[in-house]
Order: C-alpha cells, then sequence, then structure tokens
C-alpha cells in the first residue's frame, strides 16, 4: 500500500492474529519524503473494510453519505477531534495532536472520500492517516474502547542493544501514555516524551486517545498498544500500533511537531561598571556588588515561598486522598466495574443449567446477556476466598487495566454478601481443549492453527510477564484457560486469579514430560495423528525443542517469554540444547499413541541447528 509519497510495504500477517497485520513503516525515510506543509497530502496508512454490508440504496447508505459529509464539514474549526450521528450512522475523526487545522481537514477530506471508495458497502470501517484517523459504523460505538481492527507498523532497521533498547522504550512509552490519558472528559488525550538512548542518539514517543475516552479508558487503551510493540517491533528503530481508539509510536527522530516553549527573559549579566570610582556608594560598596548579594537572597526567599505552598498543598491533599490510599480516579474505575446482582441474574436466567458453559477451580461459568444485547460470561467464584470486599475490588481494577489481544478481557466484578462474582467477555469457540481432546472436533485444528493458537499464547503470556503493570505469573496454564474466539485466535482466561482469589501458590506440579522421545531422536512420534496430513516437520520439532527448553531442572536455564517469542517467530535462532526436566519419569503406554495410527513418513530432523550454548 501507498498514500502520500512514501512507500508503505504490507509485510506477512503476523502468526496469532486473524485481525491485526504488520507492515512495514518508512522510518526514517519518512521524515525525508513526508510533507509538512500546508496543503500537503496526508500519508495514508492503512484501512479496514467488515464483512458486514448493506445492501444499494439502503437507508444506511444515505445516512453514512450525510454522516461523513458532516465529519468533513467540521473538520475545519480549531478542533483535533469530532463524532456525530446521522439517524442510523456513527461516525468520529481524530487528527494527531499536533496537526495543524488547514492538514487535519485535509486529511478528514481524503479520508472520507478514501473509505467510501474502499469500503462501498461495509457497514463499519475505518481508516489510518499519519495525520489522523476517520471511522464509522451502523452501531454506536462512542465513549468505548475499541482494540479490532488493528495494525502496526514498523521500521525496518533494527537496535544494537535490544534488551536496554526495549527496556527504555516501556519505560518511555508508559510514561507518555500516562500523561496522554490526563485530562476531563472530551479534552485531547495526547502526549509526547523524549528519552536520551546515549549522547548521540535519542528516542522520540507518542501517544494518543480519541477524546470521548475516559482517563482510565484512554490509560487501559494504550496499555494493550504498548503490549502490541512486542508483537510488531521488537529491537525495532521504530514502530507504532493503531488501534480504533488509540495509537501509539516511537521513532529514533523527530516525527512530530513540537510546539516552541515561550523563552524565559534571561536576568541581564552583571557586569563591572565602566567607572569603577563613580559608581561607587558612600559606603564604599559598589552598586554591582549589592545587586549580587541581593538577588540571591531574594531568589532564596522565592523558593522558601514556594516550597510551603508545595508542602501544604500536598499535605492538604494527603489528608483529602481516598481511604486505602486509593486516588480519585482509582474509585472511579472500581465504581464503572461494578456491576448489579439483579443485572447478572437477568442476564444469566438466574444462573440457570442452560446457560451454564464450566466449571473450573475457582468456580462456575455462565453465560450472559446484558440488555443492550452483548453477550458476556460470568464466573461465579466458589466460597472459599479470604480476600475482603475492598481487597477483592483493588485487585479486580488491576487485572482490569491488563489488555492484550491474547488475554480475555475483564469488563467487571459483582459483589452480593458472600457473593464475588466476574464479568469477562464471550468467546464464542469456548477452550482449546474442548476442541482439543475431542475426537472430532480437533480436526478443525490443522497444524496451521494450533501454531498460531501457540505463538498467541506466548505473546500473552511474555505481556503479562513483562509488560503488564504489576506484571502477572499465571500459575495455572493449562489448555482449559486458553478461550478461542471466532477466528480461533487464542485468549488466556484466568490469568490473575491467584490475587483476585488471595492464593498464595508459590509453585506447581508438572506430571511427566516426552523427554524420552526427545533422548531416543524420535520427537515426532508425539505428534497428534490428526495432524499427518498438514504439519510441518520443521515447526512441530522446534515447539517441542522449546517447551523442553521451558521445564529445564535449573530455572536459570530457562529461556524467558521474550526469547521464546522469538524463537516461535524466527528461524534463525538457534536454540540451545535441552537438559533433563525437573519432573520426568518415563511416559507409561497407556500414554502413548498407538503407534499404527501414529506412523509418520521417513523425513530428515536436520532442519534447524541445534547448538551447547549456554541460554541467557
Amino acid at each position: 500500500m501507498a498514500g502520500g509519497g512514501v512507500d508503505v510495504a504490507a509485510a506477512e500477517e503476523e502468526p496469532g492474529d486473524g485481525v491485526g497485520s504488520v507492515l512495514s513503516d518508512g522510518g526514517s525515510v519518512e521524515a525525508i519524503i513526508r510533507k509538512g506543509g500546508v496543503g500537503a497530502d496526508p500519508t495514508y496508512l492503512d484501512h479496514d473494510c467488515s464483512t458486514h454490508n448493506f445492501t444499494a440504496n439502503s437507508p444506511f447508505q444515505l445516512d453514512r453519505t450525510t454522516l461523513l459529509s458532516s465529519l468533513a464539514s467540521n473538520a475545519t474549526g480549531n478542533t483535533h477531534f469530532y463524532n456525530a450521528t446521522a439517524d442510523t450512522a456513527y461516525g468520529l475523526f481524530m487528527c494527531r495532536g499536533d496537526v495543524n487545522r488547514t492538514d487535519c481537514h485535509q486529511c478528514v477530506v481524503n479520508a472520507t472520500q478514501r473509505i467510501s471508495a474502499e469500503c462501498r458497502s461495509s457497514k463499519e470501517a475505518v481508516i489510518w492517516y499519519d495525520e489522523c484517523m476517520l471511522r464509522y459504523s451502523n452501531r454506536s460505538f462512542f465513549s468505548t474502547v475499541d482494540t479490532n481492527p488493528n495494525v502496526g507498523l514498523l521500521n525496518t532497521g533494527n537496535v544494537s542493544d535490544q534488551t536496554n533498547f526495549m527496556s527504555l522504550l516501556f519505560k518511555t512509552i508508559n510514561e507518555t501514555a500516562d500523561e496522554a490519558a490526563k485530562g476531563d472528559l472530551g479534552e485531547k488525550k495526547y502526549a509526547t516524551k523524549e528519552a536520551n538512548i546515549s549522547g548521540f542518539q535519542s528516542l522520540y514517543c507518542l501517544a494518543q486517545c480519541t477524546a470521548d475516552l475516559s482517563a482510565e479508558d484512554c490509560r487501559r487503551c494504550l496499555s494493550g498498544v504498548i503490549g502490541d510493540f512486542n508483537w510488531c517491533c521488537t529491537g525495532k528503530q521504530g514502530g507504532r500500533v493503531l488501534y480504533p481508539s488509540c495509537n501509539a509510536r516511537y521513532e529514533l527522530y523527530p516525527f512530530y511537531h513540537t510546539e516552541t516553549p515561550p523563552t524565559t527573559p534571561t536576568p541581564p549579566a552583571i557586569l563591572p561598571p565602566a567607572n569603577s570610582a563613580g559608581s561607587r556608594a558612600k559606603s564604599g560598596i559598589s552598586s554591582g556588588t549589592i545587586v549580587a548579594i541581593v538577588v540571591p537572597i531574594s531568589v532564596a526567599v522565592l523558593l522558601f515561598i514556594v516550597g510551603v505552598i508545595f508542602l501544604s498543598r500536598r499535605r492538604r491533599k494527603k489528608y483529602d486522598s481516598a481511604p486505602e490510599g486509593k486516588s480519585a480516579s482509582e474509585i472511579t474505575t472500581v465504581e464503572s466495574l461494578q456491576f448489579d446482582f439483579g443485572t447478572i441474574e437477568a442476564a444469566t436466567n438466574k444462573f440457570s443449567a442452560e446457560n451454564k458453559l464450566g466449571e473450573g477451580g475457582f468456580g462456575e461459568v455462565y453465560k450472559g446477556t446484558l440488555q443492550s444485547g452483548q453477550e458476556i460470561a460470568v464466573k461465579r467464584l466458589s466460597q472459599g476466598s479470604g480476600q475482603g470486599a475492598l481487597e477483592f475490588k483493588n485487585e479486580v481494577v488491576v487485572v482490569a487495566k491488563l489488555q492484550h489481544r491474547n488475554l480475555v478481557r475483564l469488563s467487571g466484578f459483582c459483589l452480593q454478601g458472600e457473593e464475588k462474582i466476574l464479568v469477562y467477555e464471550y468467546v464464542p469457540n469456548k477452550s482449546l481443549d474442548y476442541i482439543l481432546f475431542d475426537p472430532e472436533k480437533q480436526r478443525q485444528l490443522d497444524w496451521t492453527k494450533r501454531y498460531k493458537i501457540i505463538g498467541g499464547i506466548a505473546r500473552g503470556i511474555q505481556y503479562l510477564h513483562e509488560d503488564s503493570r504489576p506484571r502477572i505469573i499465571h500459575r495455572d496454564l493449562k489448555a482449559s484457560n486458553v478461550l478461542l474466539d471466532g477466528d480461533m485466535n487464542p485468549k488466556i482466561s484466568d490469568f490473575g486469579m491467584a490475587k483476585i482469589f488471595g492464593v498464595d501458590q508459590t509453585h506447581g506440579n508438572t506430571s511427566r514430560i516426552a523427554w524420552k522421545l526427545w533422548k531416543d531422536g524420535e520427537p515426532l512420534e508425539l505428534l497428534d495423528p490428526t495432524l499427518r496430513e498438514s504439519y510441518t516437520p520443521n515447526e512441530v520439532m522446534r515447539c517441542i525443542h522449546i517447551g523442553l527448553l521451558c521445564v529445564q531442572e535449573d530455572p536459570e536455564e530457562r529461556p524467558t517469554m521474550a526469547s521464546i517469542v522469538l524463537m516461535l517467530d524466527s528461524y534463525s535462532v538457534t536454540l540451545p540444547t535441552p537438559t533433563q526436566p525437573a519432573f520426568f519419569s518415563n511416559m507409561p503406554k497407556d500414554f502413548q499413541f498407538d503407534q499404527s495410527a501414529s506412523k509418520l513418513p521417513p523425513m530428515s530432523v536436520n532442519e534447524m541447528s541445534i547448538s551447547d550454548t549456554i541460554p541467557r
């Protein structure tokens, strides 16, 4: 795809998500090519059209035309955000926070024209330019966080010190996101930040949300975007992730315009008098000396006054703060997450057996439908939690802020007496074990889909381990805790349950590993017989190899999740030789696949290089 004179070449779609895509960005070349003058053509990035179409000459088509015209005409004002409704059509635009009024208008006009042409009969669509974003739908999406569809763009140049760079990036981009989320509803939610990499190199970051989001929802949206930097841009000199509700970007060059700060008048220098004899007072002290004495004293007094005011305000704020040290914004978050028990009962038909989806270690799960038509999954926790109501609420708030494409979204909670209920997004294809261990349903998952699921799980756990705030250790990852959406993309559930449920679990148990087959040079005997026609030997071997690296007896030899994601995505990474697992026993005969069913055609297993180098 190309636009605005910048070549944006489409790369291979990211395995692990059927919605998002990764594109190569023009990188530093864009800074040279991109036009920045008045009336310049906006830089097109990407668009997405839904597959739900309207019929020609339908009422929605007329409403969409009216809506897009309204958006274009209202982009002439001094605003970076505008939303509008035309009967059955809803839409908005958002210009980048530093774009001037003329360029904003030009971008929105181009966006309305292109989205009409590209998405001729789509009921929903979104289009991204460097300077603006525009979207419309047949449903009201205002003031809600939408993370799909999404796009990742990257600068193809690599950084030299990847570990330290990514650490600095996540620190800086999170600070930028915190700043962008500040402000009241309707205000511009945009921020930029610069960080020094070395004496000769700087990092530039930008984050922005649509102005109709609350501060909490903006930060939640940006957390998902930042988590996706691992998906698109690890080790790259630049990258960005675009959601319909927010976006973030970083580069090694200043890609945004900064307002020139007002200059502080420089105090006049104290110069020695031209005629020292004539400028002395009767006391014999020169005027320059007097100034040199008075100015520092005046500054010290001023600083003292400012300090007193600051401390008094801080003290007053401390006494006015919410109980348990929670800020007002966090209390608002708690209230916005809380569901009424009657609402949950109505949604689940009083927890009827017909609505029951399953039962796990922490409680029963029911399908529910809210009055708005939104489908939800309701986890009714068992009565074993030792937490009080306040602790439970606080932990729910923490987990609800964790956002990633491969995590099930926690939408809220309900407290009623001894009842503790969690409300999640509904994921239609149930859990991985439901399909994987059913002789008929397992055929729905060929090797390509399974490898995509493996990659998605790895990215979700990487986000929990390294990029979420606070970091979360799942402690109970298994097939029944991996849900599958409509496109068979994995979404990890029950993360953070140890915190919410008050469980102090410091270790887990592993029964036995397929180690003997590896040592005997027959790891592919472990392969599910249903995959005989679809598997890729190199990928299967790599997954088994990585799995064995993860269960080595010495924890220091086990790879980090970032390393695992890299191993899955790049065949150029050399894998170290695994050592014996911590919990190893010979596989019993009744666990092995029937040899007649699992016999595979002859093949070479030397498709990857194996090294004895020490990991980490």
